[in-house]
């Protein structure tokens, strides 16, 4: 059995196969999924996983330099905003290094997913619950 942190096959197999900076998404129940793009739903209900649980995950495993939100989300949803702003500052700590924090609009993000190796659906069902993470290297 795998003893690392992420069970799931799909995700750890992308996360496997990141290069630097090659992108990966997590995101709420709602946000459209280009069908060029690989899809792995985590969804089983209403917030269940949450967005924050499903990001935790990912990040325990994956090396992260940049990170792209919709701006939206400081106005709409200005809690969770909090929390990823901690829970990137908690990254940086943990990796060693700096964590770009980039903001563009909600319909940029969409557009954005399409070049993402994966999209990673989380049953949050919260507005503008979404993250562009940028693949960094360990070394």
């Amino acid at each position: 059995m795998k003893k690392g942190t992420v069970l799931n096959s799909e995700i750890s197999s992308v996360i496997s196969r990141l290069g630097h900076t090659d992108t990966l998404v997590v995101c709420d129940a709602g946000l459209p999924v280009p069908r060029s793009t690989t899809r792995v739903d985590m969804a089983l209900t209403q917030g269940v996983p949450s967005f924050m649980q499903v990001l935790e995950v990912v990040t325990a495993e994956m090396q992260v330099e940049a990170a792209i939100l919709a701006a939206e989300i400081k106005q709409h949803n200005p809690q969770l905003h909090e929390t990823l702003l901690s829970h990137i500052e908690q990254l940086q700590q943990h990796q060693g290094n700096t964590i770009e924090i980039r903001y563009t609009t909600h319909e940029q993000f969409k557009q954005q997913t399409a070049d993402s190796q994966a999209v990673i659906r989380s049953g949050e069902c919260s507005p503008y619950a979404n993250i562009i993470l940028c693949a960094g290297v360990t070394f």
